[in-house]
């Protein structure tokens, strides 16, 4: 673990040969894996001994099928077809990928395929996989579930895992021999988990510890702290009897949250049913919703279950047949509408900024879609500076883009949508494969950003502590159809939602629950509301 930028990535891409055999660089020291010299032995070497699975699978995939892609390493080596068909069969049974042989990898589902990448580098029988932070992408319960297959893995075949990941209290679902921090370069600490959970080491590093230990710390304040002899490492099986009073009690001083008021009706989704062709399943089944002028509601569910899908309806990539429902703006219909015209009112910020810039200067990027329109020179000047203004770039107005980190590029696609002075603001996945501090520095943007212009923000995310802070309402959706609308610590504390919608219960929860609390709603909440108020006390905004 470790800040983005820390090193980490660098340290795999050393372990596999990447390092220095595709990717030039000065290298000093000694590194040894397997027994072998990296530098040496080549990437086609090491690939015998460590198996990397991406964090993007799709950049992964070899084969025009499953069975395909999982042979790719055998057909290389020339094994004989009666034992690649026994290898591959075995390897698809122990990722569970079976029924799937013979589909295309790039139509299963984020889950399916990080099975797919881990398939094709174990059919090598390799020492060590090394996993690029696997579950950046998944919805929780997915990301839970793929914890769990490589925790299997690890035991059944004595494989040596290393897993490079932001999200720490996903991970630590299964029992993690040690948790090694890099900060700037450098080897910060190497403890075991219960150690490392004790102290302030992730909090120095900007990481964030499991927000059970958060609410524990909260609840402590200066009179306590926790001990590694009460095994921290899991909220089912850490010794709550020295903290549970002091949580009751903090629970019961923490005052309610409050409740942002509602506008009038902007968006609404009225009975909407989609499918892309006549032979497809129905992606989205007589969906309702409501979005206020306003307010910021979460659009969560797991992979596949349509909100993507909702998101390129409303902005008009996808037509609706007649008869299967409507989409109305502002109490109008917005069928008749093109996609350019509906930018003007709805702007939609893709999960990877980098397939949104076009242009080499941020002036020219922010200022385009004016452009375009044949506004002016002067006044896509200046509506291009105030946009810069409010976003925190202004300062690099005449900088190049590529010389700006991931996070400042967000800003910049958020610029170009803003200066359009959209109604309704669309962020797919605003902070996937963020650390904590670009995380809360994106979110915190937003957050000042509504909270200065009042524009109304609908975020696709699977990031369940962004649903649980920064949004007042929720829509889940599952297999298509609209399962709840509602508050977003209502959905983390209902099982049987987050089991149909592939959520996960939040550790609040659990923590409540353990410590006799009987409305673990109103705890989740309360958490949140503290978190919030210390937060800007803080400064986060800096």
């Amino acid at each position: 673990m470790g800040p983005s930028g820390s090193g980490k990535s660098t340290l795999a891409h050393c372990i596999n040969a990447l390092i220095p055999c595709s990717i030039p660089g000065d290298i000093t020291g000694e590194l040894t894996v397997a027994g072998l010299h990296p530098q040496e032995a080549g990437v086609a070497g090491m690939a015998k001994k460590v198996g990397t699975v991406l964090q993007d699978t799709d950049g992964q995939f070899i084969g025009l099928t499953v069975g395909e892609d999982l042979a790719f390493a055998l057909e290389n080596d020339m094994v004989p077809h009666e034992e690649m068909h026994r290898r591959v069969a075995e390897v698809a049974d122990t990722v569970q990928l079976t029924p799937f042989l013979d589909d295309p990898p790039g139509a299963l589902s984020g889950g399916q395929k990080q099975r797919v990448s881990m398939g094709g580098v174990l059919v090598d029988d390799v020492e060590i996989l090394v996993f690029d932070e696997p579950l950046a992408n998944l919805d929780p319960a997915t990301g839970k579930s793929t914890i769990e297959l490589i925790d299997r893995l690890c035991r059944e075949r004595h494989t040596t895992v290393l897993i490079v990941e932001h999200r720490l209290e996903d991970v630590l679902h299964c029992d993690v021999d040690r948790i090694i921090v890099v900060g700037e370069g450098r080897i910060v600490c190497d403890l075991a988990p219960d150690a490392l959970l004790c102290g302030d080491t992730l909090e120095r590093q900007g990481i964030r510890e499991p927000l059970y230990l958060t609410a524990v710390k909260h609840a402590m304040g200066t009179t306590g702290s926790i001990r590694p002899e009460d095994h921290p490492q899991h909220i089912d099986t850490m010794n709550l009897e020295p903290y549970r009073s002091a949580v009751t009690e903090w629970y019961q001083k923490m005052p309610e949250r409050t409740a942002s008021a509602k506008g009038d009706p902007l968006l609404e989704v009225r009975n909407l049913t989609f499918r892309y062709d006549a032979f497809s399943r129905t992606v989205l089944k007589q969906v309702s919703c409501t979005i206020c002028r306003g307010e910021l509601v979460s659009l969560v569910g797991k992979n596949g279950a349509g909100k993507s899908t909702l998101a390129s309806l409303i902005c008009g990539f996808y037509k609706i047949q007649p008869g299967c429902g409507s989409i109305l703006l502002d109490g109008r219909d917005i069928s008749p509408l093109s996609i350019m015209e509906r930018g003007e009112r709805i702007g939609l910020v893709m999960q990877n900024p980098n397939q949104m810039i076009s242009k080499p200067m941020i002036m020219e990027e922010v200022g385009l879609g004016l452009t375009v329109r044949g506004m002016p020179e002067e006044e896509v000047h200046t509506r291009t500076e105030q946009a810069l203004k409010i976003c925190g770039l202004y300062p690099y107005r005449h900088w190049p883009i590529g010389a700006l980190s991931f996070g400042q590029k967000k800003r910049v696609t958020i610029a170009s949508i803003l200066v359009m002075e959209p109604e309704l603001l669309i962020l797919d996945e605003p902070t996937a494969g963020q650390d904590y501090r670009h995380y809360t520095e994106i979110m915190e943007f937003l957050k000042q950003l509504h909270d200065q212009t009042g524009l109304t923000m609908l975020m696709i995310t699977h990031d369940m502590h962004l649903m649980l802070e920064y949004t007042d309402r929720v829509l889940v959706l599952a297999d298509g159809e609209l399962l709840k609308d509602t508050k977003p610590s209502d959905v983390l504390t209902d099982p049987a939602t987050a089991a149909a919608a592939c959520l996960k219960e939040t550790s609040l929860y659990a923590l409540a629950l353990r410590c006799g609390i009987d409305d673990p709603a109103a705890f989740t909440e309360r958490f949140i509301q503290y978190e919030r108020s210390i937060g800007h006390q803080h400064g986060w905004q800096t």
